[in-house]
């Protein structure tokens, strides 16, 4: 490639094909390289939510909601960190974005109502209707085709091509690829245990189930021309990934009422934390954990795509009593009848959760009884290159997501 791009883009995820998109619309010249044999990363691999925070479809649906209740809603569950202006961009323009996706270029995407997230105090996930990633990869790699702007995928960036001090763009596959502008879109360093060991030690014996790009590329890049890190022992786990199916089982099962034991019948923890933020507890615990809950969660879940599959497969185990599901599920039965007395209680309000619980959804749970076995996973780590919002001149010439 001997002309100079106006944007090189690294990875062919969500990032890397929407700024794609973005910088093409705006009437750069655009290109993407992609390292593995195909494009879309952690991406499709997740649920393809997006927050929008005042979009006009929350507008729309009656829900009150801004860029500032969302700043709020962060940083009451994960409390300030080393990027906080981000966060504020970020909650600025996440609902303009999601009205540039549906509208402006056609994602099959929607605003979810029927259930809010861990941290949100209001429903504003815009996801596709499929609530899988892929579907929103596939929009976007649509969306690139018929810009005729080129990904070359099975093209690694071996490194950063530097010249007096500047990134210029970056050497691909052993050939320069110039630029005036590079994107970092590499996602993480999850794949790679040895980062993951020094900078998240809590989740590192816990099985990888994310991309295999995400090796911290970017990091490594950055750090040689002298740049700083932020938040590097941030993460997403998932508490409960279905075991042996590898599938994911929704976190709606335990909003909406479910809870997490152990082998021997009893929860460990309060599952409000969520499914990143109590990974770690499952991992403590034990290897594997089961999820319970009944019927009707199971009808609210059997609407996910995904869930379904996974019920499909036979995940799923069913009995009448806690007893004869402890029996089916290899539970202690003292252990789980125990515990869904207790749980049931505090849904009740007879008392409070041992474990603080405040949130029961659909709680107290009924039979029949439904059982699946989970185990922990690590799905990207969060950490980074510390970035601008702005530019400072000519030496910031690149940016990382």
């Amino acid at each position: 490639m001997s002309e100079t791009l106006d944007l090189l883009i690294i990875g062919a995820g969500a990032c890397g094909l929407a700024g794609a998109i973005s910088a093409h619309d705006a009437g750069g010249t655009v290109a993407i390289v992609e390292g593995r044999d195909r494009p879309g990363g952690n991406s499709s691999l997740s649920t393809g939510s997006i927050p929008g925070a005042g979009s006009k479809y929350q507008h729309q649906a009656g829900i009150d909601d801004s860029p500032r209740r969302m700043v709020e809603d962060l940083t009451l569950i994960a409390g300030h960190h080393q990027a906080d202006d981000l966060t504020h961009m970020i909650a600025a323009e996440c609902g303009p974005l999601c009205e540039w996706l549906i509208e402006d270029l056609g994602a099959r995407m929607e605003l979810i109502t029927a259930y809010r997230h861990i941290g949100h105090s209001v429903e504003r996930l815009h996801a596709p209707r499929s609530r899988r990633g892929q579907d929103l990869v596939d929009d976007l790699l649509r969306f690139v085709a018929q810009r005729d702007i080129p990904i070359a995928v099975g093209n690694k960036a071996k490194h950063l091509l530097v010249e007096d001090g500047y990134v210029v763009g970056a050497v691909v596959e052993g050939e320069p690829v110039r630029a005036r502008k590079v994107l970092l879109a590499t996602n993480g360093f999850a794949a790679d245990p040895a980062l993951v060991a020094e900078h998240c030690p809590e989740i590192a014996a816990a099985e990888y189930f994310g991309a295999p790009g995400s090796t911290g590329d970017a990091v490594r890049w950055g750090l040689a021309l002298g740049a700083a890190l932020g938040n590097m022992g941030s993460y997403q786990g998932y508490a409960a990934v279905a075991y042996p199916q590898g599938q994911l089982l929704s976190w709606t099962i335990l909003e909406k009422g479910g809870v997490l034991v152990s082998e021997a019948g009893e929860r460990f923890g309060n599952e409000d934390l969520g499914y990143s933020g109590f990974a770690s507890h499952v991992m403590a615990q034990g290897s594997f954990a089961w999820a319970i809950y009944d019927m009707r969660i199971h009808g609210v879940a059997q609407a996910e795509e995904e869930y379904a599959e996974m019920s499909a497969m036979g995940a799923v185990k069913w009995a009448d009593t806690p007893a004869a599901l402890a029996e089916v599920a290899g539970l202690n039965r003292i252990g789980l009848e125990q515990a869904i007395l207790a749980y049931n209680a505090a849904a009740k309000g007879d008392c409070k959760d041992r474990f603080g619980r405040t949130a029961f959804g659909m709680a107290p749970l009924q039979a029949p009884f439904a059982a699946v076995k989970v185990k922990p996973g690590l799905f990207h780590t969060q950490g980074g290159l510390l970035v601008d919002n702005k530019s400072s001149g000519p030496k910031s010439k690149w940016w990382c997501c």
